[in-house]
């Protein structure tokens, strides 16, 4: 059987999508393209092989899912080299609220805070 699905990418709703790519950029080291003119506007954000996009909420805040159903994060990220992106981050200012380590169901992981409230973890499958 062939491979049907290839990659996906995050759709982060924000109140401020200008705010928000900027934070990315300075903090995260991602690459913004805006397309504010489409008829859908929004702003690529691209860090290696990794795509988020960024929509207008029409004023609305994000509520992230921890906020809404009393747990989880609002993206995981695959990563091999968790030390030395946590560092950067935090280098860069960003709120780590869980530091690196291993979990309770086999990653090693750790989880930042971005401008609007979303937890996002990075991490990858520990292997015995």
């Amino acid at each position: 059987m062939t491979n049907l699905l290839i990659l996906s990418h995050c759709i982060f709703p924000t109140p401020d999508i200008i705010r928000t790519a900027e934070f990315y950029e300075q903090k995260m080291r991602f690459r913004a393209i805006p397309y504010l003119n489409a008829s859908e506007p929004h702003v690529c954000l691209y860090r290696d092989s990794t795509e988020i996009i960024l929509t207008k909420t029409i004023g609305q805040r994000v509520f992230p899912n921890r906020q809404l159903y009393g747990y989880g994060y609002d993206a995981y990220f695959i990563t091999k080299n968790q030390e030395e992106l946590q560092q950067e981050f935090i280098e860069a200012g960003v709120n780590v609220v869980r530091p690196l380590g291993s979990t309770d169901y086999e990653n090693k992981e750790f989880v930042i805070e971005d401008i609007d409230g979303r937890w996002l973890a990075f991490g990858i499958k520990n292997h015995p």
